[in-house]
């Protein structure tokens, strides 16, 4: 008897405590929204912020308990989450076009120069914070990758001391571009594949004795765009996506290269000036024509001969 006690005990404590969180689980059942459910069921999980709410759940109830709140506000899903909320939520789906971010700087090590060796904290805010850095250039990359560590999609690299963004990887949650203290970091339309990878607001004179591949205001772009695509704003160069075709006329004609397209260019091939022929040489030409033409009829009559 005295083996099986405690056995009894654990059990008998096993019994009471199931009781009791049975009548608990009744009396303090919270229903779960059903809606709700489908909204989070369809949200990505990356909890990244970017759509303005504190995370996946909070955008969720947002959309549960407010009709106008916008189905389209989470870049990470892209089209297809904004046509599931909207069937999840019973209304129209608008219109949703998925970004990616550009870094708007090609100031890398061989193209821009440095104004001082740094050895402070390896981040770009505290290189700002040191006369705004290290760079002849105020507005470009300082290349210590915030951006980098800000990325949870491993969508970013620094390569040769400027930031690169894989477009393909790129879910435009937007970390990078709060997490960059030049503010160089922008979200456009996946299909513009035309950009001016540059930030400066210096006139070009200025510009150009700062880096090589720099925007200098000149306007060539402008004169060739057939779209009234681009405008000079602050002597820099800007593009309206929405008025641009990526036809790369203006990547051709940008003489710093501070123009970039992220397509393949058909680049315009200089026509060749044909060299004109001397009267001697005509002369010649039309002899060796004769020549043939003779040889040819002789053959011919040897042919019929035999």
């Amino acid at each position: 008897m005295d083996v099986f006690t405690p056995i009894i005990i654990v059990v008998a404590i096993g019994l009471v405590a199931a009781v009791v969180l049975t009548i608990a689980s009744k009396v303090f059942f919270v229903p779960v929204d059903k809606t709700f459910a489908k909204i989070r069921a369809e949200l990505p999980g990356a909890n990244c912020g970017a759509c303005g709410y504190a995370g996946c759940d909070d955008y969720a109830n947002a959309l549960t308990e407010d009709n106008t709140v916008s189905c389209s506000m989470c870049p990470v899903g892209g089209p297809d989450l904004v046509v599931a909320l909207a069937a999840a939520l019973g209304v129209e789906a608008g219109s949703a076009e998925k970004e990616v971010a550009v870094v708007l700087c090609n100031g890398n090590n061989d193209n821009t120069r440095k104004l001082m060796d740094y050895e402070g904290i390896n981040t770009c805010k505290a290189a700002k914070q040191l006369f705004g850095g290290m760079n002849a250039c105020k507005y470009g990359c300082l290349g210590f990758g915030d951006c980098v560590v800000s990325c949870e999609f491993d969508s970013i690299e620094m390569f040769n001391g400027v930031a690169r963004v894989n477009r393909n990887t790129c879910v435009a949650c937007t970390a990078c571009v709060k997490a960059c203290p030049q503010n160089i970091i922008t979200m456009v339309p996946e299909k513009s594949k035309v950009v001016v990878k540059c930030s400066s607001l210096d006139k070009g004179a200025v510009t150009r004795k700062a880096c090589d591949v720099g925007c200098i205001g000149c306007g060539k772009c402008v004169k060739v765009c057939n779209f009234d695509a681009i405008t000079i704003e602050n002597a820099l160069a800007v593009i309206d996506p929405i008025k641009c075709t990526n036809c790369g006329l203006c990547v051709q004609e940008c003489p710093t290269g501070a123009i970039n397209s992220f397509k393949p260019i058909k680049y315009r091939a200089p026509k060749k000036a044909v060299p004109k022929k001397t009267p001697e040489e005509i002369a010649e030409l039309k002899a060796k024509i004769e020549a043939v033409k003779k040889a040819k009829a002789e053959a011919a009559a040897k042919v019929e001969e035999s």
